[in-house]
């Protein structure tokens, strides 16, 4: 199993883009992305310093549009799984097939101009917490009024909140925790950021999506997402919800994946993923920066690609689960019964706790596919939506 992955903010680097305008057609694919985008991606990409690609409202659509460019230059029909960090999702749904690559780079400008516009509201900030035991970590954050914006794995939370509380917490660590500030204009990822939230939700609701063509992780809970419009509804409401990457890698483990290929600028994903998934079975990794990776990247992927990328999902009109463990069904809910989008059918517990699992469409019951306490694989079928037996 070959994985993709789309890096988030804080990942990008001047300069980084110079290389790949000498490809064909892709500073003209980067100058009409910048008309959808509302900033200049070709200067953005090549000629702006540090200070003005961290930029929230530039550096989104910048990090999106490069993944997005990288992996035209990739044999993306053996990459079994697809997964992005924060706005790196946006990039990671559009090679899932549920988005335009245009409408991802659209839905990125306006995720940064809004989060930036949630970010002058008032002084907030984020901080790195690195090492301590993780129980201590979370109590002392919200002892501090703070928020856990990103749970990255190997050792790394990070917090979010008001900059009284991101001072208290430095003047406090926790045992054997340490506190590193983040350059960046505020509290990503918590509900500082709901007015960004509803913004990108209303023109969100206007794009035509698709169900993903393969496995498709998500920032909510690391599980497979099987539906274009529940994809789009999670990337909405990730503005404002935590990132577990911890989770998305524990994914990787559990589904088999045994190589991966971050897309630029790479590095960031891929320290995670070394650190985290290690030992016997760890996954060879590729980053891809300059066109000069792509033939390491290419040869990667045909070692480990090859995987049938489609998910029962897209070619059954089913509920599938979200994650590996226990499926427990909803008591109330017989063959027969009216189903409506969003409703809740069951659980499936596992290492992770318990995930929901809800319908994607409406419709009658037609037949329960799992029952009360069935071991359940991601993406395996759970509930038939309308049709025949």
């Amino acid at each position: 199993m070959l994985a993709v992955l789309s890096p988030g903010q804080g990942s990008q680097k001047p300069g980084f883009l110079t290389p790949w305008l000498d490809l064909a057609d892709v500073e003209a694919r980067l100058r009409w992305w910048s008309a959808l985008a509302g900033v200049d991606l070709v200067h953005l990409g090549t000629r702006a310093d540090a200070d003005e690609i961290k930029d929230t409202a530039r550096t989104q659509p910048l990090l999106v549009a490069a993944a997005l460019l990288a992996a035209e230059h990739l044999p993306m029909h053996d990459v079994g799984l697809v997964a992005g960090h924060s706005v790196g999702e946006l990039g990671a749904a559009a090679l899932a097939g549920v988005l335009p690559a245009e409408a991802a780079v659209t839905l990125a400008g306006v995720r940064g101009r809004e989060m930036a516009a949630a970010c002058a509201l008032e002084p907030t900030g984020m901080a790195a917490v690195l090492g301590g035991d993780p129980d201590e970590v979370l109590a002392a954050l919200q002892a501090h009024g703070l928020h856990p914006a990103n749970r990255n794995g190997a050792g790394q939370i990070v917090a979010a909140g008001a900059v009284g509380g991101l001072e208290k917490l430095a003047a406090e660590p926790p045992a054997r925790a340490r506190i590193i500030r983040l350059q960046v204009a505020g509290a990503f990822h918590t509900p500082y950021m709901a007015p960004a939230e509803a913004a990108l939700a209303g023109v969100a609701a206007g794009v035509t999506v698709a169900d993903p063509t393969r496995i498709l992780l998500s920032n909510l809970d690391g599980a497979p997402v099987g539906h274009g419009r529940e994809t789009v509804r999670r990337l909405v409401r990730q503005v404002t919800a935590p990132v577990r990457w911890d989770l998305c890698m524990r994914s990787l483990a559990d589904l088999g994946v045994t190589g991966v290929v971050e897309l630029p600028p790479a590095g960031t994903l891929a320290g995670l993923v070394k650190r985290e998934l290690k030992g016997e079975g760890a996954p060879e990794i590729v980053t891809l920066n300059t066109p000069d990776d792509l033939p390491a990247a290419r040869a990667l992927i045909a070692r480990h690609g090859g995987v049938a990328a489609r998910p029962p999902a897209s070619r059954f009109r089913v509920v599938v689960s979200p994650a590996a463990g226990v499926f427990r069904p909803v008591a109330e809910l017989a063959e027969g019964a009216e189903l409506r989008a969003g409703q809740v059918v069951g659980h499936v517990t596992g290492r992770q706790g318990p995930v929901e699992v809800t319908a994607h469409d409406s419709g009658p019951l037609t037949e329960w596919l799992a029952h009360h306490e069935d071991p359940v694989a991601p993406g395996q079928p759970l509930v038939r939506i309308g049709g025949s037996h």
